[in-house]
C-alpha cells in the first residue's frame, strides 16, 4: 500500500505554506482582554491570498476554474491553515461549494462557484442547530408555497455568517427529508444576531421568519447534508492537527529552554514522558484523520459507513488536542497564561474545535450505534 501524498496534494501543501507562513497568530486583540468579538471581519488580506494561489477552488472541477482534488488535500491546508490559527473561512466556504458543484442546479452553480471559486463570493454554513445538540436539519422547517420554497427556524453559532455573502441552511421536508437552502445575505427575512465564540470570533444565531426562496436555491438531494456535513467534521479534525502540531513545537521549544536546577527542564523524565504522550495523541488524531478524508474522497467501501471513521477522527481530535493544550499550559506554567504570549490562543481555538461539530461523546454515541448496526464479522 502506498501511504505518500500525491504531487498534486504535496503542490497544495507548500502553496499553504507560503500563504500561511508570514501570518501572525497574534495579529488580533486576545480574546482573554477583549469583551466582544477579536474582529469585526475575518483576514480580508490573507483571504485575497488564498484566492491568488488557487486554494478557494482546490475541490472545484477544472470546468469551474478548481484543481479537481478531493478531501485529503483540503485537509493537508486546512492543517497548515490552524497551526497559524489563520482568520479565514476556508473549511466553510470549500465544504459549501463542493455541496453546490455536487447536488447545487445549474443556475445556482453558474450564480454561485465563479465568484466562489475567485474569492469574491464567502461561502459558510449552518451546522450546530438550534442548541447545538441536536441534528441541525431539525432547527429549520421548509415547505412549498405557490412555487417557492419557505423557511422557518432558527440555527446556532453559524461561523462568519456576518460576513457572508450565502450561507448553506439545512432544512427538514414535511416529507421527512433533508435540504439545503443556499440563502443570500442579506435576505428578507433573514436576521442574525451576534454571538462570539470561545476563540472570540463572530459567530451568529440565524434567525429564518417565512424566507422565500426560489427552488434554485434549493439542493433538494437527500445525501447532500450528509456529504457536507462529513466534510465539515473531518476539515474540523484537520484543523485541530494542525493547532496541535504547532502547540507541542512550542512546547518543545520552550521546555527546551527553560532551566531548572541548571538543567533544561525538556530532560527531565517527567516532562519528556508527558510531551511523548501527547505526541502518540497527535499520531493517532493524523492517522484517523487521513482515514476519514479517504473514506469520504473515494467512497470506498469499508466494514462500516463512512460515517464510523469519521466518528473516530473527531473522537481523537476532540480528545486529543484538549490533552495536547491542558499539558502545554502546564508544562508552561505561569508563562502559558500570558496573554502576550499566543499559548491562550491556541487553548482558546482548541477549546472552539473541541465542541464543533459535537464532542467526543457525541461521536461515541454516534460509533456505538453504527457497531450495533453493522455488526464487524
Amino acid at each position: 500500500m502506498d501511504f505518500t501524498f500525491t504531487e498534486e496534494q504535496q503542490a497544495a501543501v507548500e502553496a499553504a505554506k507560503a500563504v500561511f507562513g508570514p501570518v501572525a497568530p497574534d495579529s488580533v486583540p486576545s480574546p482573554a482582554l477583549t469583551p466582544g468579538a477579536v474582529a469585526d471581519d475575518f483576514d480580508r488580506a490573507l483571504w485575497s491570498k488564498l484566492a491568488d494561489a488557487d486554494l478557494l477552488s482546490l475541490l472545484l472541477d477544472p470546468e469551474h476554474g478548481g484543481a479537481g482534488l478531493d478531501a485529503i488535500a483540503l485537509c493537508l491546508v486546512l492543517r497548515e491553515s490552524a497551526k497559524v490559527l489563520a482568520r479565514v473561512p476556508l473549511l466553510e466556504h470549500t465544504a459549501t461549494t463542493v455541496a453546490v458543484q455536487a447536488y447545487g442546479s445549474d443556475e445556482l452553480k453558474t450564480r454561485i462557484l465563479p465568484g466562489a471559486a475567485n474569492g469574491e463570493l464567502v461561502l459558510t454554513a449552518a451546522s450546530a442547530g438550534r442548541t447545538g445538540h441536536d441534528p441541525a436539519e431539525l432547527a429549520v422547517s421548509a415547505h412549498h408555497d405557490a412555487g417557492t420554497w419557505i423557511l422557518d427556524g432558527t440555527q446556532t453559532a453559524v461561523p462568519w455568517a456576518h460576513n457572508a455573502d450565502h450561507i448553506a441552511v439545512p432544512a427538514h421536508t414535511p416529507q421527512g427529508g433533508t435540504v439545503i437552502a443556499v440563502v443570500p445575505r442579506p435576505h428578507q427575512g433573514l436576521t442574525l444576531a451576534e454571538q462570539i465564540s470561545t476563540s472570540g470570533e463572530r459567530l451568529a444565531e440565524l434567525h429564518l421568519d417565512a424566507v422565500r426562496l426560489d427552488a434554485h436555491h434549493i439542493i433538494e438531494t437527500d445525501e447532500a447534508w450528509d456529504r457536507l456535513h462529513q466534510l465539515l467534521t473531518t476539515g474540523t479534525c484537520a484543523l485541530a492537527l494542525g493547532l496541535g502540531e504547532s502547540v507541542l513545537r512550542m512546547t518543545g521549544d520552550y521546555t527546551g529552554k527553560r532551566e531548572q536546577f541548571g538543567h533544561p527542564v525538556a530532560t527531565f523524565q517527567a516532562v519528556a514522558v508527558q510531551a511523548a504522550d501527547r505526541y502518540i495523541d497527535l499520531r493517532a488524531m493524523e492517522a484517523t484523520l487521513w482515514q476519514a478524508a479517504w473514506r469520504i474522497g473515494t467512497r470506498e467501501g469499508g466494514p462500516l459507513p463512512a460515517s464510523g471513521d469519521i466518528a473516530v477522527a473527531k473522537i481523537w481530535a476532540s480528545d486529543g488536542v484538549r490533552r495536547v493544550v491542558q499539558t502545554a499550559q502546564h508544562l508552561h506554567g505561569g508563562f502559558g497564561a500570558d496573554t502576550d504570549y499566543p499559548l491562550h490562543r491556541y487553548h482558546a481555538w482548541a477549546k472552539q474545535l473541541e465542541l464543533s461539530l459535537g464532542p467526543a461523546a457525541a461521536h461515541e454515541e454516534t460509533l456505538g450505534d453504527l457497531l450495533a448496526a453493522h455488526p464487524l464479522g
